[in-house]
């Protein structure tokens, strides 16, 4: 869900029972303004939005709308922790193994968890996050680039 006005995002806040500050409406905007971005990126968006405000503050108030599910947190292998407003559905994200360009993609099940473990162990399972790696469009064609000068190199048997 994308919102953003300042009542929007004061109702969202207000119905997670969390009291409305600058620095929470700052980041849940700047968190839907800028999907897969992580904290540092997201506190520079909030400085440009309301001046000052710590680093820590935004990481304190980026785990509490994580805590009550107003963003999500991704952790790609490799990458900080990344925050998205797309909360709620059941999707998967694509990682460019080159660039790190994160893209949203539907599960094709569509239902949630779209995943199932072979045992629960007793837990509740409500979730599964599945990462798919590889090239994204823009860095695809510099390795086929790479790999047709390669080929064409004299002496290169492949």
């Amino acid at each position: 869900m994308t919102v953003d006005t300042h009542p929007q995002l004061a109702a969202l806040l207000r119905g997670a029972s969390l009291r409305v500050t600058g620095p929470r409406v700052a980041v849940l905007a700047e968190v839907q303004r800028r999907p897969h971005a992580d904290a540092d990126t997201i506190a520079t968006g909030v400085r440009h939005q309301i001046g000052s405000v710590s680093t820590q503050a935004v990481y304190d108030v980026l785990r509490a709308l994580t805590e009550v599910r107003l963003v999500r947190r991704i952790e790609p292998a490799g990458s900080p922790a990344r925050y998205e407003a797309r909360v709620g559905d059941n999707h998967h994200h694509l990682v460019c193994r080159r660039c790190g360009t994160i893209r949203d993609v539907d599960c094709a099940v569509g239902d949630t968890p779209c995943l199932s473990p072979s045992s629960t162990l007793g837990f509740e399972i409500d979730e599964a996050e599945v990462v798919f790696w590889g090239l994204c469009p823009d860095c695809l064609p510099e390795t086929q680039t790479a790999e047709t000068q390669a080929s064409e190199t004299p002496g290169n048997n492949q």
